[in-house]
């Protein structure tokens, strides 16, 4: 039987024009037709050399994924997708809808109307363990090819103009790397053109991978998931930190920050008597002190009989947040929640099918909105 590869898989695609002597600028003009024309079949797109038509059939589908199931929020902010691979198995993306008017910039409500944040999945499962996240109990099924992360953006932006990408659904993006990489180089070319000061990869703390992730992928927002302030705590509720310890993450990150220039993400899980006392707001600033950040944290949403943990209150976060921000002038907001109703936001995703639910979860602030 024949495996088709996906015609969003860009370096095969490339490969193959090459070796059949086709122009790879025809590419990104199939790639336009293909989202403009989701049933289509390779005949109808025009103008193609005739050694195109018979490549493209031979070992390419227009997409090998497809939209199993949507689930829309009662307030039409949110939009789940299950997507089923050509394998069988699913991974969800969420569309995230933002009203611009009702971000800051500079003091002020921002210009502009709405816009919509795509949160994707790099991998079915996660073998990170995270143990306040329902995707770990899921464990590690298999890494996503560079056309199925893409093809997320695809079936989203037919619902949806997306402006704003998030790698924050299922899966550990930078242990998916190269198929990462090359799918956000597509997302930044035509016909995407996602800019990449729009494009935020989320990552528990892969040193070797953030070492090269810069000079890979200039531009784009590094958010890391921290959780804890010191080694002890973070091995606690996040095994794979064992791997990576605190202290060289965080020389990695202050290399990054050095040649990047630019702001790192944290992200902090609020998850009650762990790590969510005043002294942590305070080892957790002095961790910080020197670099230049924006905390994000997060209320903990209970996985149902899945959680060990419970949310902390509204005072102790805006406790840790006030330490955070008047003791340490770091940049701190709250995530606001949204498609809780229909389960549908990136973080703690985890496929339960048949009945194609996930588990509830908070979904982040949106990234223009985190912005000075």
């Amino acid at each position: 039987m024949t495996t088709f590869r996906s015609v969003f898989d860009a370096p095969f695609i490339r490969t193959e024009f090459d070796k059949s002597g086709i122009n790879t600028q025809f590419i990104p003009t199939i790639w336009k037709y293909v989202i403009q024309n989701p049933n289509c079949e390779w005949r109808d797109i025009p103008s193609l050399p005739s050694a195109a038509y018979s490549l493209l059939s031979s070992k390419f589908k227009p997409c090998t994924s497809a939209v199993d199931f949507v689930s829309d929020s009662t307030d039409q902010v949110t939009t789940k997708l299950l997507i089923k691979l050509q394998n069988g198995a699913s991974v969800e993306t969420v569309i995230m809808r933002y009203d611009s008017s009702l971000g800051k910039y500079a003091g002020k409500p921002r210009s502009g109307g709405l816009r919509s944040t795509l949160c994707i999945s790099s991998q079915v499962g996660c073998k990170m363990g995270c143990k306040f996240c329902a995707t770990g109990t899921m464990g590690f099924k298999s890494n996503l090819s560079t056309g199925e992360i893409v093809e997320q953006l695809v079936h989203a932006s037919r619902l949806s103009p997306i402006r704003n990408i998030v790698f924050m659904g299922m899966g550990e993006p930078l242990n998916n790397y190269t198929a990462l990489v090359e799918a956000i180089r597509v997302m930044t070319s035509y016909p995407f053109q996602i800019s990449p000061k729009k494009i935020t990869v989320s990552t528990v703390g892969i040193i070797h991978a953030i070492n090269k992730f810069h000079d890979d992928l200039p531009n784009l927002n590094l958010a890391v998931s921290l959780h804890a302030p010191v080694q002890d705590i973070r091995c606690q509720i996040m095994p794979a930190a064992r791997a990576f310890p605190l202290g060289k993450l965080m020389d990695a990150l202050a290399e990054y920050q050095k040649k990047s220039g630019q702001k790192i993400f944290i992200e902090y899980i609020m998850l009650d008597g762990v790590n969510d006392e005043e002294q942590h707001a305070h080892q957790l600033g002095k961790l910080l002190d020197t670099f230049e950040v924006v905390i994000n944290l997060i209320p903990f949403n209970p996985i149902g009989t899945l959680s060990q943990f419970d949310t902390s209150g509204d005072d102790k976060v805006t406790i840790f947040q006030k330490i955070l921000r008047n003791t340490y002038n770091i940049r701190t907001t709250v995530r606001k929640q949204m498609g809780q109703d229909i389960s549908g936001a990136c973080g703690q995703l985890v496929i339960n099918l048949p009945n194609k639910t996930s588990a509830v979860v908070a979904s982040l602030t949106d990234i223009e909105d985190l912005r000075p």
